[in-house]
């Protein structure tokens, strides 16, 4: 792979990153938006760069396992994620803009669940020769793509919430379960879909 293939693969990987961090966006006024956004750009960036490192050093030993229940793990966790954020929503009375995906619980679930389809990417990389760096071995190319991958995701998933603090703030609780009904359907087309 090299570097335009690298770049083709963290924009693919970062987009279901980008959905939920619109969702974490909803809702918050604009002092929240870059609290959030750096909080949703660190978690699902730094777990975007991590997974392909974590699926390298797996190797290929686990790469018919991986394919076979990413989907379905992503699934329930965004699934249960997303109740829990239409949960909160509706119980929410001061309309205080918390929501479920703030929490530290919440966003290792969020991060873990976009981040498995890079695990998989990763396992890959240990199939494939990765090329950003003629002539030097993996041992820097491999981090470096990840690098690229993780500072994509960062990137995308702080604009995702400062695209969702755009418009969400205007409808008071509803963006949140709007946002949790996302991730719901998010989970659905990775099931259906994978």
């Amino acid at each position: 792979m090299n570097i335009i293939e690298i770049v083709a693969a963290a924009l693919g990987l970062a987009m279901d990153a980008l959905a939920v961090s619109i969702c974490c966006g909803l809702g918050n006024d604009k002092k929240q938006t870059v609290r959030t956004g750096l909080t949703c750009g660190i978690w699902f960036g730094g777990f975007q760069m991590l997974m392909p490192l974590l699926g390298y050093l797996i190797g290929t030993g686990f790469v018919d396992l991986i394919g076979r229940f990413s989907h379905i793990i992503a699934f329930v966790l965004l699934l249960l994620t997303g109740c829990n954020m239409i949960r909160e929503a509706l119980q929410e009375d001061d309309n205080s803009g918390k929501t479920a995906t703030k929490g530290i619980r919440a966003m290792f679930i969020l991060a873990l669940a976009t981040s498995i389809d890079a695990l998989a990417v990763g396992v890959t990389f240990s199939c494939i020769k990765v090329d950003i760096f003629h002539d030097v071995s993996e041992v820097i190319n491999v981090p470096a793509a990840s690098l690229i991958i993780g500072i994509i995701s960062f990137v995308m998933s702080f604009a995702g919430v400062k695209i969702g603090g755009t418009f969400g703030h205007r409808f008071g609780k509803w963006p949140d379960v709007a946002g949790g009904i996302i991730l719901l359907l998010l989970g659905l087309k990775i099931l259906i879909f994978h």
